[in-house]
């Protein structure tokens, strides 16, 4: 029963993240190039007369569109992952306690029962699969 439950739990969180992950981006990225083409040249016929057809425009924007996207996640790699990082270490409750247990440790402060019972917390994450 055990074995079920963790693989059920496991296929859920799977499927989660294959729709998030991937098949809304290509799901959005369809969507977009449908509604611009509608928008852009069909309704108004701003460019009608350079790109009539729907897979010529596709073309052109996925091509212009992947540059783009990668110059803007190299951008929020290099410069925002830092911050989101660290904002998130610092919210972090399993963070702040190991922090605190090494602090604790290292004054004295800490019980032999507490660094065994973080010991066990840690040894429990670490055997997780």
């Amino acid at each position: 029963m055990k074995f079920e439950k963790k693989f059920i739990k496991r296929r859920w969180f799977d499927g989660r993240t294959g729709t998030t992950t991937y098949l809304i981006f290509a799901l959005t990225l369809m969507n977009f190039i449908l509604i611009s083409y509608r928008f852009l040249i069909e309704k108004s016929g701003l460019f009608e007369n350079l790109i009539s057809d729907l897979t010529i425009f596709s073309i052109i924007f996925i091509v212009s569109y992947i540059p783009i996207s990668t110059a803007i996640g190299y951008w929020h790699r290099k410069t925002q992952w830092k911050v989101e990082l660290a904002m998130k270490q610092i919210e972090n409750p399993i963070n702040a306690k190991m922090i605190r247990t090494i602090l604790d440790v290292q004054t004295g402060k800490a019980s032999d029962e507490e660094v065994k019972e973080f010991r066990k917390f840690l040894v429990k994450i670490e055997n997780k699969e």
